[in-house]
C-alpha cells in the first residue's frame, strides 16, 4: 500500500500534443516564470490588461487553452496561445513532464534540483520549474525514487531494485514502516503479487501518470496547472449547486446553462407501496446494485426477493432454521448472501432462488456479510471471538480467517475494494486494508454502535450510534466531519443508510417507527415520516432511482416510498389490474 499521501487520482495530464514548449533542449530554456508575453510570428504580442469579469485574464486563458488541448481541439488551443501570448507551461515543465512520463528518472531529479521555490527572491536563477509554497523537494525526490524502485521490481531486476532501496530511498524517508513495508515488496514472487500488494498497476498502467498527479501538486500553478482544471471548477460549481439543493432528486447532472433547483414535489415522501408477505418482523431492506430486485429478511425464518418496480415476490428462500438479520447481494447481484441467527451464512442464486452453499457452522450467530469487488469472495462477521471475520469464496471454502479477537455486528466494504470497516457490537470500529489484510487503524467512539455503511466514493463512513445520532466519519482522516440527530436507537439494531440522487441525504429508521431523511452536507433534517409501528428498523434507498426507497419494520411490513406523482400512477395502474383492462 503507497502510505503517506502515495495514493493519488489515478487521471493524469498527458503530454501535451501542441509545441508549447515541448522541447527537452535545456540550454535554450529561459528562466522566466511561465504566462508570460512571448513574440509570434516576428512581432511584440501586447494582451489586454483587464480582467475578465474580475477574474485574472492570464488564469483564465491558460485554462481554456488546457480545456481545449484536453478535449483534443489541438489546432484552437494553439491558436489561444498564439492569439493571447499566453503559453499552457514552459518548457521546462514540459520537459519534467515528459520525463517521469518517460521513466527517465535521472533527468526528472535533475531538473527538480534546479527547480525554485515560488516567491523565493534568493533564487531567481532557475531552471524555470517552480515549486509550491511549502513542497518538500525531499519527499518529492522520495515519490519518483519509489516509481523507479517498483518498475525495477516488476522487472525482476531484484538486485537493482535492493540498491534503490538501501541506497537511494533509505536516506530520504524515516518512517520505518514505510521502509518496511517497501522491503517487504521482494518478496513479490509474481508480478501480480508485486501490484496488488503495492496497489500499483504498474509502469505501462496508470502509474506514472498517479506520480506525475502527485508531483504536480507540489508545482506551483503558476507554471504547471493542476490537471483538468476547468473540469474540476465546473464540478465543484455543480457539488455546490446540489450541495445547496435541499430536495435534490434529479438523478441527471445538472445543466450549466441555467442554476440548478429540484421541486420539492419530486421528493419521495409518499407511501406508494405495501408489502405485508412476511409473517413477523422485517429487520432489513436492501435494494441490488442495478435496482432492479429487492431482498428482504427477518425474524419469520426467511427472506423474499421481490421485483422492482411491481414488487411482485420472485423467490422465497425459505432454507433457514432461524431469523435473518442481514442480506448481501454481489456487485453484479446475480448472488445473494444470507446471515442466520442459526449460526449458518448461505449463498443463493438470485436469479433462481436456489441455494448455492450452506457454510460451516459458527460457535455464534452470523451477523453481517459484504461481497469482494471482483464478485468471488465475501466476508462474513460474526459474534464468535474466535472465527468473527472470515473470507470465503464462492465454493464455500475459506480464503482467509483474520483471527481476530473482537465480535463483529456489522460490516462495511468501500466500492473500490480498499477499506473493510467492522463494529464490534461496542463503541470501536476496526478499519482494515482488504487488500493487505492489514489492520490500518481503530476507533473508539465512546458510544455503542448500531449498524455501518461506506458512501459511493468510498470516503465516508455513516455510524449509527444508540443514543439516537449518526456520524459521518472521515476514513482516509480518520475523524468525525457530521452528525445527524433526531430518532430513537437505544435497544435494537437500527440502520442508517447514504441515499438519493449523489448520495446527497442520509437516511435511517428509528425506535419510535419514524423514517429521518437529512440532507448529508448540512446534517438538516429534510423529512421526517411515520413509517411503522412500534419501530422502523432498516431503509434502502435505490441506487438507480433516486426518487424511491424502501423501509421495514416490527409490523411485518416493507413500505416503498416516493412522491405523489408516483403514487397516482401506481394507484391508477393497480385499479386497472384489477378492473382486467
Amino acid at each position: 500500500m503507497l502510505a503517506d499521501g502515495d495514493r493519488a487520482p489515478a487521471s493524469n495530464g498527458t503530454s501535451r500534443p501542441y509545441a508549447n514548449g515541448k522541447s527537452h533542449q535545456r540550454s535554450l530554456v529561459s528562466s522566466t516564470a511561465n504566462g508570460t508575453s512571448k513574440t509570434v510570428n516576428g512581432s511584440s504580442k501586447v494582451r489586454p490588461s483587464d480582467t475578465y469579469f474580475g477574474h485574472d485574464r492570464e488564469e483564465v486563458t491558460r485554462i481554456l487553452i488546457q480545456a481545449l488541448s484536453d478535449m483534443g481541439y489541438q489546432s484552437a488551443a494553439q491558436s489561444v496561445s498564439q492569439e493571447s501570448g499566453f503559453e499552457l507551461e514552459s518548457p521546462m515543465v514540459a520537459a519534467f513532464r515528459n520525463a517521469i512520463l518517460d521513466g527517465d528518472w535521472p533527468e526528472a531529479e535533475q531538473l527538480l534540483s534546479g527547480a525554485v521555490v515560488s516567491g523565493n527572491r534568493m533564487n531567481e536563477n532557475g531552471n524555470g520549474l517552480v515549486l509550491a509554497n511549502g513542497a518538500d523537494r525531499k519527499m518529492m525526490r522520495f515519490w519518483i525514487r519509489q516509481q523507479k524502485f517498483l518498475e525495477l521490481l516488476e522487472q525482476r531486476q531484484t538486485a537493482r531494485a535492493l540498491i534503490v532501496l538501501r541506497t537511494e530511498l533509505t536516506p530520504l524517508y524515516q518512517d520505518t514502516q514505510k521502509l518496511h513495508f517497501l522491503s517487504s515488496l521482494l518478496m513479490c514472487q509474481k508480478t501480480e503479487d508485486l501490484k496488488s500488494k503495492a496497489e500499483w498497476d504498474g509502469a505501462y498502467g496508470q502509474s506514472r501518470h498517479t506520480l506525475l498527479s502527485q508531483l504536480s501538486k507540489c508545482i506551483s500553478p503558476s507554471v504547471m496547472l493542476p490537471e483538468h482544471r476547468l473540469a474540476i471548477l465546473l464540478h465543484q460549481v455543480k457539488a455546490n449547486q446540489i450541495g445547496g439543493c435541499l430536495w435534490h432528486s434529479s438523478a441527471t447532472s445538472p445543466s450549466l446553462y441555467a442554476d440548478h433547483v429540484c421541486d420539492r414535489k419530486q421528493f419521495p415522501t409518499e407511501t406508494v407501496v405495501e408489502l405485508d408477505e412476511h409473517d413477523d418482523q422485517v429487520w432489513q431492506v436492501v435494494f441490488s446494485h442495478d435496482g432492479t430486485k429487492l431482498a428482504s429478511c427477518g425474524q419469520g425464518k426467511q427472506v423474499i426477493i421481490w421485483d422492482v418496480p411491481s414488487f411482485r415476490p420472485l423467490h422465497y428462500l425459505k432454507d433457514h432454521d432461524d431469523g435473518v438479520g442481514n442480506v448481501a447481494w454481489s456487485w453484479d447481484d446475480s448472488m445473494l448472501i444470507t446471515c442466520c441467527q442459526d449460526r449458518h451464512a448461505r449463498l443463493w442464486d438470485a436469479n433462481t432462488g436456489v441455494c448455492l452453499k450452506k457454510l460451516e457452522r459458527c460457535q455464534e450467530p452470523v451477523t453481517s456479510c459484504v461481497w469482494a469487488v471482483d464478485n468471488e469472495s465475501f466476508v462474513t462477521g460474526a459474534l464468535d471471538k474466535t472465527h468473527g471475520l472470515i473470507q470465503w469464496n464462492t465454493a464455500g471454502e475459506k480464503v482467509y480467517d483474520w483471527n481476530i479477537s473482537h465480535r463483529v455486528e456489522d460490516l462495511a466494504m468501500s466500492p473500490d475494494g480498499h477499506w473493510l470497516v467492522a463494529s464490534d457490537g461496542g463503541c470501536n470500529v476496526h478499519v482494515y486494508n482488504f487488500i493487505t489484510r492489514e489492520l490500518e487503524y481503530q476507533m473508539d467512539l465512546q458510544i455503542r454502535l448500531t449498524s455501518i455503511s461506506i458512501s459511493q466514493n468510498s470516503r465516508h463512513l455513516l455510524v449509527n450510534h444508540n443514543n439516537g445520532i449518526a456520524q459521518l466519519i472521515d476514513l482516509v482522516l480518520r475523524e468525525p466531519v457530521q452528525s445527524y440527530t433526531g430518532f430513537t436507537s437505544e435497544n435494537f439494531m437500527i440502520r442508517s443508510v447514504f441515499g438519493g440522487a449523489d448520495e446527497s441525504f442520509v437516511i435511517s429508521g428509528s425506535e419510535d417507527g419514524s423514517i429521518n431523511i437529512w440532507h448529508k452536507t448540512s446534517a438538516q433534517l429534510v423529512e421526517k415520516l411515520n413509517g411503522h409501528i412500534p419501530g422502523c428498523n432498516s431503509v434502502s434507498w435505490n441506487p438507480a432511482d433516486p426518487c424511491l426507497f424502501a423501509t421495514c419494520g416490527d409490523d411485518g411490513k416493507i413500505k416503498i416510498w416516493s412522491n405523489e406523482e408516483r403514487r397516482r400512477v401506481h394507484h391508477h395502474e393497480a385499479n386497472r389490474g384489477a378492473d382486467g383492462s
